[in-house]
């Protein structure tokens, strides 16, 4: 498609001299422009390309950056950074150095708020828009929030705060029809267009104050007005939920006719109370099927949400990238594949997982295991509680959440499942570094924050063995929770036909024996990393023992007890922050014990890590073999290493 009007679009500014006709146009080469960039370099595309035209009518009518728009998530921007002056940027879209794959402030005056965790426009732009009134001005705000982040809690506890404050504000519900499917026609469409009406609006305003002005029985004619038109919306309107929580409810309306987008935004922007506006759209628009009778929509609408780069901009997807190519299987597939060996071994277990199926490999256990397989949507703390009720009654629940979107539920871990001793299954995917996802999907605090919770066993296997045996270890064992955690990458070994092992509670496992001055502690996969370091360094006349730390809490003492006059220098690694890790609690071990030799901590910085590929971020911080060969030669005589 030849581009003619993207171009030209440096701001939203260019964009409101445009007419319907070239509006329209704008949408189709964005549309266009957005599958060429993202299927050659790789990003969240479906959930862009049903926001298309939401986003051209958005910037259309409101006046950004003075006008804030705050974005869930953040997978839905794409459009929006294009549009606000980054479009000859867009190529390095989640590239290191490059733009965020999310809403970032720092990035851009139109981004208002950053987000990369679901359910909290709603609660940003609610405070938003309260600074407006403390600071006296008047520009609008708007939430633009997908019905599966719909499912948080967050976003009803800030709707409900809003309606109770009053807060002028608008939220657009975009409806991909992924969760919520409401009924849409010409009534609903030729209503909207009714309540939406200036002069509907000025004369329900007035015939309202008008009541309020009797000196007798006001309250009553109020009331009286008040049910009646209750009663026609609860008759023609689906959207009482939204009036009950004080927010005037329209739509719902075709998202992708960007002129009754216009139109209607239009007669709502000036309303000075909170509403809500119902669209319906196609998540992956221009890509997914338009058969929504069937599964083909659902199939691609999470086939195209993150497409990996094809190398080639022509709308589809290079199969020679796929992950079925990669002759070891990634950690979230092993744990696919070990929570449907061990739920036909055993009946009591259960897969709890919150809107995150295919990314935690669940996909499997989910159509074998329909029954024992929960979805709690957006909902992580729930998920949590969930699951301790479950544990009450000798069912023994799995719960599989990415780490980060785990801190979300850090109460419920604490209160429901821990003090009470109840044994639930945490199984954390992308622990350490998520990649090109950035700072709001890096796993770096879940050591941290998980270590310090009394009664609770964290580990880390090195490979998909390992990921096996703690499992069913975490299964045997009865006297509390037990969490697991892995990164976003291959799992180095496994066998699909393996057997499990049963591992004593703190034990770890010397992996290579050494008689020289360091020993080498490492968690997770870091231990293959600790392995070739110990093989470069000892082609040069340093030797290294290495250790499988598989169980960072508890530690095995009985083994650290026997190292404090064996080894002149510790060195730890972990992919995880160095504040409150590992490293900080085999030091406190060892200094404790009178340990009097080195103790070096290999950890990611002190500071949120920037998106970029795995490997490069672990080198650029030394988490890897690389910065293993140098804390270890920093010991040492640095004549005798070849590097």
């Amino acid at each position: 498609m030849q581009l003619n009007i993207l171009p030209k679009i440096k701001s939203p500014a260019d964009l409101r001299k445009l007419n319907l006709v070239e509006l329209n146009k704008l949408a189709d080469e964005l549309r266009h422009f957005t599958i060429e960039t993202v299927t050659e370099i790789g990003g969240h595309l479906a959930p862009t390309l049903g926001v298309i035209e939401l986003t051209v009518a958005l910037h259309r009518v409101f006046n950004t950056p003075d006008d804030k728009i705050v974005w869930d998530v953040g997978h839905q921007g794409y459009a929006h950074k294009i549009l606000t002056g980054r479009l000859d940027k867009f190529n390095t879209i989640r590239k290191m150095g490059g733009l965020s794959g999310f809403l970032k402030i720092s990035e851009s005056e139109y981004d208002a708020f950053g987000a990369g965790h679901a359910s909290t426009s709603i609660s940003a732009a609610t405070g938003i828009a309260e600074a407006q009134k403390i600071n006296g001005k008047d520009h609008r705000v708007v939430s633009v929030i997908g019905d599966g982040s719909m499912t948080g809690g967050l976003a009803f506890e800030a709707m409900n705060n809003a309606g109770h404050l009053k807060t002028p504000m608008l939220v657009v519900l975009n409806d991909n029809e992924m969760s919520i499917s409401p009924n849409v026609g010409a009534l609903n469409t030729y209503l909207t267009k009714i309540v939406t009406n200036p002069i509907y609006n000025q004369i329900r305003t007035e015939i309202w104050n008008v009541a309020g002005k009797f000196t007798f029985g006001k309250r009553t004619i109020q009331k009286i007005l008040s049910k009646a038109e209750d009663s026609l919306k609860s008759f023609l309107v689906p959207g009482m939920l939204f009036e009950e929580l004080g927010f005037r409810y329209f739509g719902p309306i075709d998202g992708h006719n960007l002129d009754e987008l216009v139109s209607t935004l239009d007669r709502i922007k000036d309303l000075k109370t909170p509403c809500i506006l119902h669209i319906l759209t196609k998540k992956g628009k221009g890509m997914v099927s338009t058969n929504a009778s069937n599964d083909d929509y659902y199939l691609d609408a999470v086939k195209f949400h993150a497409v990996k780069p094809s190398g080639k901009a022509n709308g589809k997807i290079n199969k020679k990238t796929a992950p079925s190519l990669i002759k070891t299987p990634v950690f979230q597939d092993v744990f696919g594949s070990l929570a449907c060996e061990i739920a036909r071994n055993r009946k009591d277990t259960v897969c709890i997982t919150a809107a995150m199926r295919e990314g935690t490999g669940l996909v499997p256990y989910a159509k074998e295991f329909a029954s024992r397989y929960y979805d709690v949507g957006i909902a992580e703390g729930h998920g949590v509680t969930f699951a301790a009720g479950l544990a009450t009654q000798n069912v023994r629940p799995i719960v599989a959440i990415y780490s980060t979107f785990l801190q979300r539920a850090y109460d419920h871990i604490i209160h429901d499942a821990a003090i009470q001793h109840l044994p639930v299954v945490f199984c954390m995917d992308r622990a350490g570094i998520a990649g090109e996802d950035g700072p709001t999907h890096h796993g770096a605090l879940d050591i941290a924050y998980l270590k310090c919770v009394q009664d609770l066993i964290v580990s880390a296997p090195k490979d998909g063995n390992e990921l096996r045996h703690l499992l069913y270890t975490a299964l045997d064992y009865s006297n509390g929770p037990f969490s697991i955690r892995y990164p976003k990458a291959s799992s180095v070994n496994f066998d699909l036909k393996g057997q499990a092992e049963l591992l004593p509670i703190g034990s770890w496992e010397v992996c290579r024996k050494s008689n020289g001055r360091t020993v080498i502690l490492a968690v997770g996969p870091q231990v293959f990393d600790a392995i070739n370091a110990a093989n470069n360094l000892s082609s040069n006349g340093i030797e290294c023992e290495v250790v499988n730390c598989r169980f960072i809490k508890p530690m095995d003492t009985d083994y650290l007890d026997s190292i404090t006059d064996k080894f002149e220098n510790v060195i730890t690694i972990e992919e995880g922050v160095k504040t409150g890790g590992f490293g900080e609690s085999v030091a406190s071990w060892l200094i404790t014990n009178g340990y009097k030799g080195n103790v070096d901590i290999i950890s990611l910085p002190d500071e949120f890590v920037e998106h970029g590929p795995r490997d490069l971020l672990l080198e650029k911080w030394g988490v890897n073999q690389n910065g293993i060969v140098k804390a270890v030669t920093n010991k040492a005589n640095p004549s005798k290493i070849q590097l």
